[in-house]
């Protein structure tokens, strides 16, 4: 689906749609699979990366709002969409830097057992 949007370039936009499969479908998936997706935003480590994520970007939109709030002269709505940008990049970047540091963590934990089983 195409949507145009109002303004001087008349861009087009287009909107994702997800479709989701049920249990019984062909699709070849397992009855099991939804209870497991449902566990998995259910865990702390998901928890905890949307907590990271929505800090970094309220912090980045708090950022974009105290330091362009002088001056006038720019349009509004490119500001806003220029601050809502660089809030999903902050917030992609502090999800990106908080899972590397949980796949380091559990790297050195693999071979530290690996090293102990050894002796």
């Amino acid at each position: 689906m195409a949507k145009k949007a109002t303004g001087k370039g008349k861009k087009t936009a287009s909107k994702a749609v997800a479709k989701v499969s049920s249990a019984g479908s062909k699709g070849g998936g397992s009855p099991d699979m939804g209870e497991a997706f449902v566990k998995l935003l259910q865990s702390p480590l998901v928890a905890e990366l949307v907590a990271v994520a929505a800090t970094a970007a309220l912090a980045s939109l708090a950022e974009q709002g105290f330091a362009h709030r002088s001056g006038g002269g720019g349009s509004t709505g490119k500001r806003a969409g220029r601050a809502v940008k660089a809030a999903g990049a902050a917030a992609a970047a502090a999800v990106g830097r908080r899972l590397s540091t949980e796949i380091e963590e559990i790297r050195k934990a693999a071979k530290e057992s690996k090293a102990g089983a050894k002796a």
